[in-house]
C-alpha cells in the first residue's frame, strides 16, 4: 500500500474489483453494458486491478489480465495491461505512472519477463520504456463473384472450443515465436467475449472437416478477427465474408489477416516492456548450432536490477545460451532499444541512432547469430 497526501495506491481485492466499473463507465463510454456486463464477469474472476483512491473512491486504475504466452519452446506468463484510466478531475497529477512503476515492479517480482498492452497513445507508454513490437496486418474486402469452393459456415458453441484449440495450435506454431497460448478455456472466453459485441466465433467447413474459423462482431458495421485457415484455404476469406455478411457489396474490416491474401497492411498495435530480462533471455535461441560469446550492458532506470553487464555464451552441441555477468562489455543497450532490437522490430543501425546505444563490430557480429523474436501474433484485445 503506498500513500501520496491523502491519496492511497492498493491493489484491489477480488470481491472489489467491481468497484472500478464506475470509472470504466465514466472513461471508456464507447463500451456497451453487454461487453462491461462480459468483462466483469469473465475477466475480473483472476485478473488483478490496482487503484488510486482518493476520499474513500477510486480515482484511477490499471488491470492485468493473465495470459499464458508461448515465447520460442517455453511457455511464460504474461499480463496483457488494460483499462488504464483516471478521473478527469485527476488527470495530470502522476497518478497513471505511479501505477505503471508499481505494477511493473510487481510483475518484475514475479519474474514475468515482458508485459504487454495496446496503446490508446504511443507517447503515454515510451516514458516507461514501452516499444512497439507488432504490427497487426489490417485489410478492408467484401465478397466476390466468381467461382467458389464448396464451403459453408458454422456458429461455434463452447463445447466446440477444444476442437479450435487443437486446429490453432498447429498453425501458430508453425508459423509464430511468440502468441498466446491457444487452450480450450482461452477459445470458451474468446465466444463469450465475441457474443457480448453481438458477434461470435464461425467455423469453416468443407463437408465434414474443419479448415478455418475466425472471430466477428457486428455493431454498426461487421468486423472480423483473427482469421485462421489451413493453407489451400486462405484464399477463401472473401468468399466466407459473403456469406457472412450476405451483401457481396458489404465491405468489413479484417483484424489480424497474416495469411488471408490480399494487400494487408501493418498496423502498430502491440507495445511491450521487458520486465524480469533473465527470463526472456532464458528463452532465446540461435539460428544454428555455433558458438556465441559477447556481453553487453543494459540500463533500466525503472527496473535497477536489470542494470547490469550481461554475457551470452553458446558452444556448439548445448542447447541453451548461458548467461552470466562480467565486467568487460562490448557495448550497451538502454532497456527501450534492447526491446525493439530483440523483437525484430529494429535492426541494429536503427537502435544505434538511439541515445545512451554503443555497439562494437564483435557485439554487433556475435548478436547476428540470435533468432530474433519477430514473429509474433499477440491480437489480445482485453
Amino acid at each position: 500500500m503506498e500513500r501520496r497526501k491523502n491519496m492511497e495506491l492498493r491493489k484491489l481485492e477480488r470481491e472489489e474489483h467491481g468497484l472500478t466499473r464506475q470509472l470504466w463507465e465514466d472513461v471508456f463510454v464507447e463500451d456497451t453494458k453487454e461487453f462491461l456486463d462480459y468483462y466483469y464477469t469473465v475477466k475480473t474472476a483472476d485478473n488483478e486491478i490496482y487503484v488510486v483512491e482518493d476520499q474513500n473512491k477510486i480515482r484511477a486504475m490499471i488491470h492485468l489480465n493473465p495470459y499464458k504466452l508461448w515465447v520460442e519452446d517455453k511457455k511464460i506468463k504474461s499480463d496483457y495491461i488494460i483499462a488504464v484510466a483516471t478521473e478527469e478531475a485527476y488527470r495530470r497529477k502522476g497518478l497513471m505512472g505511479q501505477l505503471l512503476r508499481r505494477t511493473m515492479r510487481d510483475m518484475y517480482d514475479r519474474k514475468e519477463a515482458f508485459t504487454f498492452l495496446m496503446p490508446a497513445a504511443e507517447a503515454i507508454y515510451t516514458p516507461y520504456d514501452f516499444r512497439f513490437v507488432f504490427d497487426q496486418k489490417q485489410i478492408s474486402i467484401c465478397g466476390e463473384d466468381g467461382e467458389k469452393k464448396k464451403l459453408s459456415l458454422r456458429e461455434a458453441e463452447c463445447e466446440d472450443a477444444k476442437k479450435l484449440s487443437g486446429f490453432a495450435k498447429k498453425l501458430l506454431k508453425e508459423r509464430y515465436q511468440v502468441y498466446a497460448v491457444r487452450n480450450k478455456k482461452y477459445y470458451e472466453t474468446m465466444i463469450r467475449e465475441q457474443r457480448s459485441e453481438c458477434g461470435g466465433v464461425k467455423m469453416v467447413m468443407s463437408k465434414k472437416e474443419l479448415v478455418g474459423f475466425f472471430a466477428y462482431a457486428r455493431e454498426e458495421n461487421y468486423e472480423i478477427r483473427e482469421p485462421l485457415f489451413l493453407p489451400e484455404y486462405e484464399d477463401c476469406l472473401t468468399q466466407t465474408v459473403q456469406e457472412l455478411t450476405g451483401d457481396a457489396s458489404c465491405r468489413t474490416t479484417v483484424y489480424g489477416a497474416d495469411h488471408c491474401g490480399g494487400e494487408a497492411e501493418g498496423h502498430p498495435m502491440i507495445m511491450v516492456r521487458i520486465l524480469h530480462l533473465k527470463t526472456l533471455l532464458e528463452t532465446l535461441r540461435l539460428k544454428e548450432d555455433v558458438e556465441l560469446h559477447c556481453s553487453f550492458a543494459v540500463i533500466d532506470t525503472f527496473l535497477e536490477e536489470n542494470t547490469r553487464i550481461w554475457s551470452l555464451c553458446h558452444e556448439k552441441g548445448e542447447e541453451q545460451i548461458m548467461l552470466g555477468e562480467t565486467e568487460d562489455s562490448d557495448g550497451v543497450f538502454t532497456i527501450a532499444a534492447f526491446t525493439s532490437f530483440l523483437f525484430g522490430y529494429k535492426t541494429l543501425d536503427e537502435v544505434e541512432r538511439e541515445e545512451g546505444v554503443i555497439l562494437t563490430d564483435h557485439l554487433r557480429g556475435e548478436l547476428g547469430k540470435i533468432r530474433l523474436l519477430k514473429d509474433v501474433f499477440l491480437n489480445e484485445v482485453v
